[in-house]
């Protein structure tokens, strides 16, 4: 098909292409403003790190970073648990929350052979969310020594709840200006499928 040809298909249902985009991007706005609420991500760090003590000095030691890396496995789950998240209600009965809402809000995750726990919050206000990172971190950290006979833990930074956290969910406007160039090409596409399937006779030489 040459290119004149698919001018012609394309001019021929221009108008259900427009109206195909119009409605995709009328009701992708109408969702966006109107019914998606922001969605906000705060998160503090932890830091699993138990040394010995040789002759009044701290020292470290590999299969001792080794523990310290299978222990966070433990307090994944113990964070999750109800021994901490009924504490962090008890303590900052201000976040206004309840366990299993905090529990629904807050993911714990590690990277690979790190002693680094990252604990994060998603919420739809930023301040809440860092609000309740740091609660989280503060009564773990508080309370892991009675429950697991060590204390290695240690708070390595905590949300920073004086800044306005950019949402981490699409922009209206980029949901609007993505629904445009998906239906743009659906309708294309669908105009030229309509064409195919058209076995009318249009010219003399068909």
């Amino acid at each position: 098909m040459e290119l004149k040809q698919y001018y012609r298909v394309i001019r021929k249902r221009i108008f259900l292409i427009v109206v195909i985009v119009i409605a995709a991007c009328t009701v992708t706005g109408i969702n966006s403003f109107f019914y998606t609420d922001s969605v906000y991500r705060a998160n503090a760090k932890l830091i699993v790190s138990q040394s010995l003590e040789y002759e009044g000095t701290q020292v470290m030691n590999v299969s001792l970073i080794q523990s310290n890396i299978m222990l966070i496995n433990s307090y994944k789950e113990i964070i999750h648990s109800s021994a901490i998240l009924n504490k962090v209600v008890e303590k900052y009965p201000d976040l206004q929350a309840t366990a299993g809402e905090i529990n629904s809000k807050i993911t714990v995750s590690a990277a690979n052979d790190s002693q680094v726990m990252n604990i994060t919050v998603i919420d739809s206000s930023y301040k809440r969310a860092a609000e309740i990172a740091n609660a989280v971190s503060t009564v773990f950290k508080e309370n892991i020594p009675a429950i697991m006979h060590v204390d290695n833990v240690t708070i390595l930074s905590e949300a920073d709840t004086t800044i306005n956290g950019a949402p981490i969910n699409t922009s209206p406007l980029l949901s609007v200006i993505t629904s445009f160039i998906v239906s743009l090409m659906i309708a294309i596409g669908i105009v030229f499928l309509l064409d195919h399937l058209d076995d009318t006779v249009k010219t003399e030489a068909d």
